[in-house]
């Protein structure tokens, strides 16, 4: 019977965007239908880089050019963008559910379901590209949230405080405002995907607020308080907002965290 852990790294380390969608989808079914053994003895790889194709070239944020919904080739861009975002989802989940092995059974199915769910959001934004005479890889990108998951990967707690409650989580601000501008332009088929992604990421921050506060009661600390100071050691006490409150609200975020944390903004 094949074993998890060695399942899950051979998805991770896959380049080919088409070939880790369907690794991610079936290692999913086949986690659930019991078709995997966990003994965890291989060796846990630091994968400072995941698997990921050669396009798109990945550079500095500042160096990429402002993109306007206006035009079709703007809104191209945008897409290619989310589709940038979703296709470091799926490695992101696939790498917390691989790195982590102390954790309990439902974290694995959790992590194991959201790089799934991440795959067809990929998939979705990639033949929506394709429609519009583009692809996957055809404009620079950053790898901003692949070098948060590098700075967390020796902590269960700081990876899920910084990257779902943080890094995933500001896409529950913006995402709302871009499905709108996307909506003045009549484009229905991007209104239509970043509204399935929206709804799903609302859930899969859930998942990391789930897990952040589980790992903050073993340990014996206040979750807030411990939160601001993990935005003082990674973010240099920076937060951007504004907050999507009934979002962040819906996504396990207690209102009065939200209130602390936009007053010191």
């Amino acid at each position: 019977m094949p074993e998890l852990f060695q399942r899950i790294e051979v998805a991770l380390l896959e380049t080919e965007p088409t070939a880790k969608c369907g690794l991610a989808a079936s290692l999913y079914l086949d986690w659930r239908k019991g078709g995997l053994v966990v003994h965890g003895r291989s060796p846990i790889l630091p994968i400072d880089d995941a698997g990921r194709p050669e396009e798109p070239t990945l550079v500095d944020p500042r160096q990429l050019e402002r993109r306007s919904v206006a035009t079709e080739s703007g809104r191209i861009k945008l897409l290619h963008a989310f589709a940038h975002i979703e296709f470091n989802a799926i490695n992101i989940a696939l790498d917390a559910a691989y790195r982590f092995r102390q954790m309990p059974s439902q974290y694995i199915d959790d992590w194991l379901r959201v790089a799934s769910e991440e795959a067809s959001h990929f998939q979705l934004l990639e033949q929506t590209l394709r429609e519009r005479g583009s692809h996957y890889g055809a404009y620079p990108a950053h790898r901003g949230l692949w070098d948060m998951v590098c700075k967390t990967r020796h902590d269960a707690l700081h990876r899920m405080a910084m990257v779902p409650r943080v890094m995933e989580a500001r896409g529950l601000d913006v995402t709302p405002m871009m499905i709108k501008k996307f909506r003045q332009a009549d484009d229905d088929a991007a209104v239509a995907i970043l509204e399935q992604i929206y709804r799903d990421e609302i859930d899969h921050v859930r998942i990391g607020n789930h897990w952040y506060q589980q790992l903050c009661d073993q340990q014996g600390v206040d979750a807030e308080t411990m939160f601001r100071a993990l935005i003082d050691q990674y973010m240099g006490g920076k937060l951007r907002g504004p907050f999507n409150w009934p979002a962040r609200i819906e996504a396990g975020f207690k209102a009065a965290e939200l209130s602390a944390l936009e007053q010191g903004l």
